[in-house]
């Protein structure tokens, strides 16, 4: 753990050398004259180190949010810059926003869109690696076209323009790739917790995202090594595959209605009468989908997931009242999957081929897998549509009352200084919980509903490893660590688009991504997401980095991994503020007894000035984001 990574580093295929700290190139900074953006070399997706959020990102929102931003701001210097829409947030609703509103508007419609990060796509992130002249792809953020409910026609009929053909995934993914190699899920039991550092095959179905492993019967040798108490290692078991109705004689309704008001950590131990221990072997399970575990997470909603324990309850296959939508099953949404090697990524690329097509070379989806965005084409004079990076909104008013204004005043930082430029149409495609800062012109009620959802503090990590040959020789391809500083580790999915290709073999370099959602146990879920996103913001890359080594030491040492001499660059995307917050049964009365949503009651559109974004529907997913964007083009517009 004291060894040096023998590892280099690449931005645009030159080596930089890496130390003990990551040194930001002079155009992330700002410095650069004529704009960040058009500095040479200025490519985001091959930063290595602290991603996602950075700390450049936010630093003047928590100013502007602290109230000592307008204290030492200055005047703000008028662009003259006039358009008929200017949409905060560069993210995929944003960019939504500005296509749909172009479509219906007509081309000639002059559109802003303006973001505070170095790169567009919001939480759609790509990070790029290059290991001896090889291309190898991740995603930073969003993970793919999928969603737990069916996606609407709107966000359909977006997917479609773009040129997505959902249906050609399975010609894509590898599916036989991982198993043919005979690799499966695992669980990793790590000392702290358990006693003892023991890798073993996950007993139950897999965890894994869209791709098969190897089937195998887990339990011989999970029964007779997990380090858990006898009865904790029966228990898991009996719950997995017994039968017993742990609530006798209540109906299915009535049990879904107590199901709904106690967390599945209280139905594993007050009504399934498991030890304890079981509790914390199943306690992060949910982390990738809720950010909590499941003290936080609703028994109806467990049971929803397929979660064991429910085997016996008799429960008839409808959802019940209050289960999030996570947790319905749906046949039409399970068959409308595809993922790109950057996520999401891809989709944001393709919506600013669509506005800025000087920027995306190529012509279809394909070919965009593989291209190279020219960010200095992003934000030309006289252009159409205009994407600013770097430039962190501070302040949304419209020129005289909202009801009569002739449009709005945005002000934004950009490399220190303030600007200001109108819009007769304004979409807040930002977070909800950003919008009262910078909008305070806003009805007091609407903003007290926007402020309501915490976003879901995440982290997704990418590790470029020389090879993988210690999965191989392991047999595990994803690996579920409840006491781990990462709750799960997997390889990437093999996928190969258009030029590029997947690892086929275990000798090649790929990407590890690595999860982790910090949060804090026993509290009220949006009390977890506070707790961790003050984590994640007060974590360096330096503690990142260490707890990354140890642990793929720890999980991967047996196959022979080793950290100093495998790892070849590391992309930590923090996500401080990261899913939109999805009601929850246990904390949210109102989702389950009834009433205005706070997400319907902060999105409603206030003068010449519409929200947008996933958290305007309370909703973690890109369609939720695509559709937001459709509702307020058309409040706009109406």
């Amino acid at each position: 753990m004291d060894r040096r990574i023998t590892r280099r580093d690449f931005l645009n295929g030159v080596a930089l050398a890496v130390g003990g700290t990551l040194t930001s190139p002079s155009w992330l900074l700002g410095l650069d004259d004529g704009g960040p953006e058009k500095a040479p070399g200025y490519y985001p997706p091959a930063l290595t180190g602290l991603r996602g959020s950075y700390d450049e990102s936010y630093a003047v929102a928590h100013d502007l949010r602290d109230g000592r931003f307008w204290a030492a701001a200055g005047a703000p210097a008028d662009t003259g810059e006039e358009y008929d829409l200017v949409v905060v947030g560069g993210g995929i609703s944003g960019l939504a926003a500005a296509r749909y509103f172009r479509q219906r508007a007509g081309g000639a419609a002059h559109i802003l869109v303006l973001d505070n990060h170095d790169d567009f796509g919001g939480h759609a992130k790509r990070n790029e690696f290059v290991d001896r002249g090889r291309l190898v792809i991740g995603y930073g953020g969003t993970f793919s076209i999928d969603s737990p409910a069916p996606y609407s026609t709107v966000a359909k009929g977006l997917v479609a323009e773009l040129g997505i053909d959902v249906g050609r995934w399975e010609r894509v993914v590898d599916r036989s790739l991982y198993p043919s190699l005979g690799l499966r899920s695992g669980v990793f039991f790590d000392k702290e917790t358990f006693g003892a550092d023991r890798l073993l095959p996950m007993p139950g179905e897999g965890d894994g995202e869209s791709t098969d492993w190897a089937p195998t019967d887990p339990w011989p040798a999970f029964m007779a090594d997990a380090p858990l108490p006898e009865k904790a290692r029966r228990d898991v078991r009996r719950l997995f595959e017994d039968r017993t109705d742990y609530m006798p004689g209540l109906s299915s309704a009535e049990k879904k209605a107590r199901l709904a008001r106690m967390s599945y950590a209280a139905f594993l131990t007050d009504v399934a009468g498991a030890d304890p221990a079981v509790v914390a072997f199943l306690q992060k399970r949910p982390h990738t989908l809720y950010g909590v575990g499941i003290d936080g997470v609703p028994a109806q909603d467990a049971w929803g997931l397929g979660y064991p324990g429910f085997l016996g309850l008799g429960l008839d296959p409808h959802p019940g009242r209050g289960m999030n939508f996570d947790s319905i099953p749906s046949k039409e949404a399970a068959s409308y999957f595809f993922h790109f090697p950057d996520g999401n990524g891809s989709l944001a690329r393709l919506l600013v081929r669509g506005l800025v097509p000087a920027a995306v070379p190529g012509k279809n989806a394909e070919d965009l897998v593989t291209a190279r965005v020219d960010y200095g084409r992003l934000d030309e004079a006289g252009a159409p549509v205009r994407v600013r990076l770097n430039s962190t909104v501070v302040r949304v008013r419209h020129r005289g009352a909202a009801d009569r204004a002739p449009d709005v005043e945005v002000t934004y930082s950009r490399g220190g200084r303030l600007h200001t430029v109108r819009g007769k149409n304004v979409i807040l495609a930002c977070w909800n919980t950003v919008v009262p800062y910078i909008c305070p012109e806003l009805p007091e009620g609407q903003k007290k509903a926007l402020a309501y959802g915490v976003k879901v503090p995440i982290v997704y990590t990418n590790v470029l490893v020389a090879n993988w040959t210690s999965f191989q020789k392991l047999g595990f391809g994803e690996v579920y660590a409840p006491g781990g500083y990462h709750s799960k580790v997997n390889l990437d999915l093999p996928v190969s688009i258009g030029a590029y290709r997947c690892a086929r073999t275990p000798e090649e370099p790929i990407v590890l991504h690595l999860v982790r959602t910090p949060c804090r146990p026993g509290l009220p879920a949006r009390d977890q997401h506070r707790a961790g996103r003050l984590e994640l913001q007060t974590t360096t890359f330096a503690t990142f980095e260490r707890e990354i080594r140890d642990q793929l030491g720890r999980i991967l040492g047996p196959g022979g991994f080793d950290p100093a001499r495998d790892i070849r660059a590391i992309t930590v995307n923090r996500w401080a503020h990261g899913y939109a917050y999805q009601y929850n049964s246990l904390f949210d009365p109102f989702w389950l007894e009834g009433g205005e949503l706070p997400c319907v009651a902060g999105r409603k559109p206030f003068g010449r000035i519409a929200i947008a974004n996933a958290d305007a529907a309370a909703y973690s997913y890109t369609d939720a984001a695509i559709d937001q964007a459709h509702r307020a083009v058309s409040e706009v517009l109406a």
